[in-house]
């Protein structure tokens, strides 16, 4: 392996220069990219970018000083599927056994910088232990979401039994790498009323789109419009950390978007989508003609209907400004939280450090009952409540009451009254489809837009991915399904991209998920709708736990915390087409008092 090791293969295009991180002890602040917002003002007219604005790129061809050369270990310090990491002296390399073979790549994460030498190491990739990415260990290409970048692959050779990796500098303070992309040639790039590829909504699944067409070569019109003020951005951290600026939550830097070709249209709402002669009308007047049209419009949060609903300081968190003015507002004062999902949990585990009080309201007995499982859902609550939380459950709000329009009480149906200052609603969400009504695209009757597995809708031509989705899920017999989570939205934005471009590609995807409160986390993979019972491994009050979640005989899901890379491991086994049985399970829950998870990486059920 390795080839001439004296002559380096050149390094792909990097895009980003990244300072090396400090490491910071709550995974959930760790976030790839910086950015600054607002490329576009979305009146109608797109900026032209000239050919000659180009990122800096580092030289294809590192000389001898630019790289560093190191004999890491001996040949038989690692065994067949074992992984380690070593120091090169400018930074650490990930190297992998796997089939007599070496290999050496970045060894964090490009996503949230977890280290990968705790992943989960399996038909020739590794998957991360936090997220569930997966990196090819012969490529270090992504294979599996979430995030953008893949891996440097390093060179190996073995020379009188020990094992050199060769690397450059800056690859190794990177840690990681933006695949080469197309540039756009198309002469309308800009300023002309029609493109060739239209994707609506900039999300998770739509910037993964247009990553996707210039990644496979594609070098003609791509227009991504958004509702939004700002580029494309994390917006699973929005409710976990509330003060977030916008710039520091970009997905990607403006030159990014510059260099590529990608032309972003923000504050861009589509009024209509005419199918038959493929054009669409912004709210301004703004018409655009398209061949290939993306649909990942996203979701609306639901609000309340309540006596009193328009008082002010009651939000939704759907943008950077909403979030960081529920922190202002909730600073030494009252935060009453509607809603026990992610996203009202994760805002009040947030608040907790910075409001005088906060109280949550919740319809059901337990947060996160219906998801998590009834035993799971109290754990959690009790650590909230021993983070100061109070909660109001199995009731809903009957009354906002102001006082100089400004909110001061929330008033319960259970007649309880609950003092706030400021109250933030999380009680689930719609697919933001309206717009498509008047259209001949399949909505059903809550307004997802069904697609097959390449993510077609019934219309050719017109594909559709991300929260507004329901498509069949492979591994649960192809049941249609909505999965709003945004590891599902990367991957469906791919597979668009890829059947855009007639690659035949199919969702395969096991969806994976988190959520992170009070600096702990908890990863969830799987599709557990439906489960009929649950096992659990571990200690829930101490919340170093596993929880598998069955169907009658089958593992459908699995969730966790302090425990990892056991939902890795079960994503990879699920991934891997094989089944996991419920006695299996309940074999392990018998006889591992050490957490022993050899068995699931056992051949056969």
């Amino acid at each position: 392996m390795g080839g001439c090791f004296s002559k380096p293969k050149p390094v792909e295009l990097k895009i980003e220069v990244v300072l090396p991180e400090k490491e910071r002890g709550k995974e959930e602040l760790l976030a790839g990219g910086k950015g600054s917002p607002r490329a576009y003002q979305g009146n109608g007219t797109a900026r032209h970018f000239h050919a000659d604005e180009r990122l800096p790129a580092p030289h294809p061809y590192p000389s001898a000083q630019d790289c560093v050369e190191a004999a890491v270990c001996h040949v038989k310090d690692l065994e067949n599927g074992q992984m380690r990491e070593v120091e090169l002296g400018w930074g650490k390399v990930l190297l992998v056994k796997d089939n007599g073979e070496f290999h050496a790549l970045g060894h964090k994460c490009p996503h949230y910088g977890a280290p990968l030498v705790k992943g989960v190491l399996s038909r020739g990739r590794v998957r991360c232990p936090w997220h569930g990415a997966c990196f090819n260990i012969s490529t270090g290409d992504l294979e599996d979401f979430p995030g953008l970048d893949s891996l440097h692959k390093f060179q190996v050779k073995i020379e009188k039994e020990k094992v050199y990796v060769r690397a450059s500098k800056q690859a190794l303070q990177l840690q990681r790498r933006t695949k080469v992309m197309a540039k756009c040639i198309s002469p309308s790039a800009g300023h002309s009323s029609s493109t060739n590829v239209l994707i609506v909504g900039a999300g998770a699944a739509g910037l993964v789109c247009a990553e996707t067409l210039r990644q496979e070569g594609f070098s003609d019109r791509i227009v991504l419009c958004t509702l939004d003020r700002h580029l494309p951005y994390d917006r699973p951290k929005l409710s976990k950390s509330l003060d977030a600026q916008p710039e520091q939550l970009a997905l990607r830097p403006k030159e990014f978007f510059r260099a590529y070709g990608i032309e972003v249209l923000t504050e861009a709402q589509v009024v209509t989508v005419d199918v038959r002669n493929k054009k669409v009308v912004f709210k301004d007047g703004f018409k655009l003609e398209y061949s290939k049209l993306l649909l990942a419009p996203g979701s609306s949060p639901k609000t309340l209907s309540c006596k009193g609903k328009e008082v002010e300081n009651v939000f939704t968190i759907r943008t950077p400004e909403d979030a960081n003015r529920v922190v202002r507002l909730a600073r030494g004062r009252n935060a009453v939280v509607v809603g026990a999902g992610f996203l009202g949990m994760e805002v009040a585990a947030y608040l907790t450090e910075k409001a005088h009080s906060v109280s949550v309201v919740e319809l059901e007995e337990t947060p996160f009952r219906r998801f998590l499982g009834e035993r799971v859902g109290r754990a959690l609550m009790k650590m909230f409540e021993n983070n100061r939380v109070k909660f109001y459950m199995q009731t809903e709000v009957s009354e906002l009451r102001a006082q100089e329009g400004k909110l001061k009480e929330v008033v319960l149906k259970s007649s309880k009254v609950v003092r706030a200052d400021v109250c933030v609603v999380g009680i689930g969400a719609v697919p933001a489809t309206g717009f498509l009504r008047q259209s001949s695209i399949n909505l059903d009757s809550r307004g997802f837009i069904p697609v097959n597995k390449m993510m077609q809708t019934n219309v050719p031509g017109v594909f559709a991915a991300g929260d507004a989705v329901t498509f069949p899920l492979a591994w649960r017999n192809n049941r249609k399904v909505n999965i709003p989570h945004w590891q599902m939205a990367h991957a469906q934005g791919r597979v668009a991209a890829q059947n855009m471009l007639a690659q035949e590609a199919e969702i395969n995807t096991v969806p994976y998920l988190w959520t992170a409160m009070f600096g702990k986390s908890l990863r969830y993979a799987g599709y557990g709708e439906g489960f009929d019972d649950v096992i659990i491994q571990g200690d829930l009050e101490e919340l170093k736990f596993v929880a598998f979640y069955t169907k009658g005989d089958e593992v459908i899901a699995v969730a966790s915390m302090n425990y990892d890379p056991i939902v890795s491991k079960v994503a990879e086994v699920l991934a891997s087409g094989r089944a996991i049985r419920k006695r299996e399970v309940e074999l392990f829950v018998l006889h591992s008092k050490t957490g022993d998870m050899s068995w699931l990486t056992g051949k056969g059920s």
